[in-house]
């Protein structure tokens, strides 16, 4: 035997387990959970099948569909507001400004924070009692009112300006390392052609960015779809249901009312959501492995 093959003989061995762990406890798990969705599951699982009755339930739901519509405001405005925020915060950083290390290091640090904590510290920022509106008011402006986490119709809008506060360091770090590894004759280009700096980072830079601002995008989008406790530090799915979200939804009715079917059933969507959101990301990927194959 080679030693070529010997090599690819001992890492397929040490992968071995690893396989085991994602066929058996993922892969198997997840089929597991599709099957309760079938079922009329309580607190324990049951073999008793009810066809798409649990499914049936669900999208009657008023506050499963709620949490969908929830859902996609918060993920669109979210999406949306870390990729703007985090290239302007890049291409400001990629002009070379003094203390840059210092800025990068302030604009990605609430990414290394957990959604929890920065669910509190925005709960408590605009909290309409002890926040930001409590000190404007204690200075003397008696009619400032910012009450976001407490207003039904501004609620979701909270949770975005937490969310796009956290995520947009992602953005930032990811589109300046894009940024740092287009050749500098672009830009020796574009200046002696005299076009404006604003211009250069959308007419130029922007579309070279676009594979990575896509993969920032999806790491984003699949982070949207399992939202749940920066939900549940802020608003607790409230006022009402404004802020309900679909895994909040779940982890209800599964520890709280004890409805293990109902709860697979939004699982399962929530499965199906996941590979809706990242097929054509992979599918574009693959087109795009074709072309340079085939170039």
């Amino acid at each position: 035997m080679s030693i070529k093959r010997k090599l690819n003989l001992s890492a397929t061995i040490a992968l071995l387990p690893t396989w085991f762990a994602a066929v058996a406890v993922f892969i198997g798990t997840m089929a597991w959970s599709i099957r309760l969705s079938f079922t009329n599951s309580t607190l324990f699982p049951s073999s008793t099948y009810v066809g798409f009755a649990q499914y049936s339930k669900l999208f009657s739901s008023a506050k499963w569909l709620a949490s969908l519509q929830n859902v996609l405001i918060f993920g669109v405005l979210y999406v949306a507001g870390c990729l703007l925020l985090g290239f302007l915060l890049a291409a400001a950083l990629d002009r070379k400004i003094r203390f840059e290390s210092a800025f990068r290091t302030i604009f990605l640090y609430p990414y290394a924070m957990s959604f929890v904590v920065t669910g509190l510290i925005w709960q408590w920022m605009l909290n309409p009692t002890l926040g930001i509106q409590a000190s404007v008011r204690s200075l003397g402006w008696e009619s400032f009112v910012l009450d976001w986490v407490v207003n039904r119709d501004m609620a979701i809008y909270a949770l975005v300006l937490a969310g796009v506060w956290q995520g947009a360091g992602l953005v930032m770090v990811i589109a300046l390392a894009g940024m740092r590894s287009i050749e500098a004759e672009q830009w020796k280009a574009a200046r002696i052609d005299g076009i404006p700096v604003w211009r250069i980072y959308t007419s130029i830079i922007l579309p070279q960015l676009g594979p990575a601002l896509a993969a920032a995008g999806m790491l984003l989008a699949m982070g949207v779809i399992k939202t749940y406790d920066i939900v549940v530090a802020m608003t607790n799915g409230g006022p009402g249901n404004a802020t309900e979200v679909p895994a909040k939804f779940i982890m209800d009715n599964l520890f709280g009312r004890q409805n293990l079917g109902l709860a697979t059933a939004g699982a399962t969507v929530l499965v199906l959501g996941v590979i809706i959101a990242v097929a054509p990301f992979r599918y574009a990927m693959h087109i795009r492995a074709r072309a340079k194959g085939a170039a």
